[in-house]
């Protein structure tokens, strides 16, 4: 993510917050809307679609702004495809893949009835960089886009459109194989050219979902209304996209898990989003299971990096061990089931995943090999940031490495403040430490590109943490990254998996979870879960 570690940052926040959304029923000719209440923890990182870094921003913009292209709405792995949005077709790719070709749809208005217009699109993509947007490096392989992040003028000359035509032709100055990728993220969904540039999530843009925010207020809440335009113009013009079954969206903040439990308990709440307290997670799944509590898996990695650069870790002994010694399942049960074990980079549903165990846990190998390895450097420092269940992770992984007979120290970092601690090298004892990773896109060029290739060694917001930097493999991950993925590709992603795991620079323990929890007003069979943007809003039903 380069939502990088932006993301990633973002996300750890994120497991640890709940929002509520209150919705009402799309009501037939003369019946009465019904309405789901509900409650939200606080509000995302931002509502406006060129700014949001966060699954809870993307999920309460998902239904509302609508990309050229965007992502079914489905769960499991069909939510991963990518399918026309506002553009009628998928682009023609043309240039050796670095020329992408699409037609708006006639006919859009946004929901205040503005015209779409494909010169929209231009003006979004500068907006994008006017703004500083964490979002905006996925878009630099345009033409020009490099030079105007640095002026912020005379446009961006690799995007040319035709509004009469709705024609937008997009000049790469290499062949990417995400780019389409890219072009399906709420980052590049259309806005009106008079947005200002400048932070709108007050007063959010119009809308070309089925959705509209229709009104923000700080510290209180804010509310959906459906698309005016929706109706008459969007939704029949772009099959395929859902336009709900409820009216209206009201979100109101409400302080505190344990009281949401309680409320959504009590029918006051309708809908928890987001992972209830680890101490009353167990008792939901127990009772509600099935019925109002599901957990979905997540497109991320859990893991715990280690700086290959520096002794002990240096030594690829010395990690294989320390991979032995990781229990995932332990780390499951600290996490309260939040996080699923696996022990590879590649999570499940994403392409290229194919499930292996090279260091299935062994403790007792692990000591072996660290008396084979005997380390001159055998005091450590294991970073973790504050939230749960991250800190409780890395207090498991400091004991486990105490056992191997390290002299281990804890370093605990504000979450707001961690990956930009640990990304810079100038930070002393980077020795080993926690951290996750959440997809941008349903493309294993997420992971490898910003995680693991030497290029993505940084002085400064530096995410490749373990700081591995193998020659071949780096050039693997760049020569992939410029095709379209395939079955071939994703072949050649799980053999890097693999590759890199021989390796041992990280030791992953488990994808994590997101916790759904809803009232027995809500048919939680029909709720859809997205593995990039979470729960579908269109996707609720209440019953009569």
């Amino acid at each position: 993510m380069s939502r990088g570690e932006k993301r990633s940052c973002g996300l750890a926040l994120v497991l640890a917050a709940v929002f509520v959304f209150v919705l009402s029923a799309g009501p037939a000719r003369g019946a009465t809307p019904t309405t789901l209440h509900g409650g939200a923890y606080g509000f995302p990182d931002y509502l406006d679609p060129q700014l949001s870094y966060s699954t809870e921003g993307w999920m309460a913009m998902y239904d509302t702004y609508v990309p050229l292209l965007t992502y079914r709405h489905a769960g499991g792995r069909a939510g991963s495809d990518i399918v026309p949005g506002l553009a009628r077709d998928l682009p023609t790719v043309s240039d050796g893949g670095r020329t992408y070709t699409l037609f708006l749809r006639s006919g859009l208005r946004y929901s205040d009835g503005t015209r779409v217009r494909a010169s929209d699109f231009e003006f979004t993509i500068e907006r994008l960089f006017k703004l500083y947007s964490g979002g905006a490096p996925f878009y630099l392989d345009i033409a020009g886009a490099r030079k105007f992040e640095r002026t912020g003028k005379g446009g961006i000359g690799g995007i040319v459109t035709n509004d009469r035509s709705g024609k937008i032709v997009i000049h790469l100055v290499r062949p990417r194989g995400t780019f389409v990728d890219t072009l399906a993220l709420l980052f590049a969904a259309p806005v009106p050219p008079s947005t200002p540039t400048e932070n709108q999530s007050l007063e959010p843009p119009p809308a070309t979902g089925p959705y509209a925010i229709a009104g923000v207020t700080p510290g209180v809440g804010w509310t959906y209304e459906r698309n005016p335009e929706w109706g008459s113009n969007n939704g029949p013009l772009m099959p395929g996209l859902p336009a709900g079954h409820v009216d209206r969206i009201e979100i109101g903040v409400v302080r505190g898990g344990a009281a949401q439990v309680r409320q959504v308990e009590g029918g006051r709440l309708d809908w928890m989003l987001g992972s209830p307290p680890s101490d009353l997670r167990g008792k939901l799944r127990r009772r509600y299971a099935g019925t109002q509590f599901r957990a979905d898996p997540m497109l991320g990695t859990d893991y715990f990096w280690m700086n290959t650069d520096t002794p002990p870790f240096d030594d690829r002994r010395v990690r294989e061990a320390v991979n032995l010694a990781v229990d995932p399942l332990a780390l499951a049960r600290i996490s309260g089931g939040e996080v699923q074990p696996i022990q590879q980079i590649l999570p499940p549903g994403m392409p290229g995943y194919e499930r292996f165990k090279l260091y299935p846990f062994n403790p007792v190998k692990a000591r072996r090999l660290i008396a084979a390895a005997d380390p001159a450097d055998r005091e450590i420092t294991v970073w973790t940031d504050t939230e749960s269940p991250n800190f409780e992770a890395a207090a498991y992984y400091r004991r486990q490495l105490r056992k191997l007979g390290f002299t281990v120290h804890l370093k605990v970092v504000s979450a707001i403040a961690y990956f930009s601690v640990i990304g810079n090298a100038r930070t002393p004892n980077l020795d080993t430490g926690w951290a996750n990773w959440f997809a941008d896109y349903a493309h294993p060029a997420d992971f490898f590109e910003p995680l693991l290739s030497g290029a993505a060694i940084h002085p400064f917001e530096s995410s490749n943490f373990g700081r591995i930097d193998v020659p071949s493999l780096s050039s693997k991950i760049a020569a992939l990254g410029k095709a379209r993925l395939g079955p071939s590709q994703e072949r050649q992603y799980g053999a890097l998996d693999r590759s890199f795991m021989r390796l041992a620079p990280w030791v992953p323990y488990g994808t994590p979870t997101w916790s759904t929890f809803v009232s027995s007003a809500v048919d939680l069979d029909k709720l859809i879960w997205n593995p990039l943007f979470g729960t579908d809003l269109t996707s609720f039903r209440l019953s009569p």
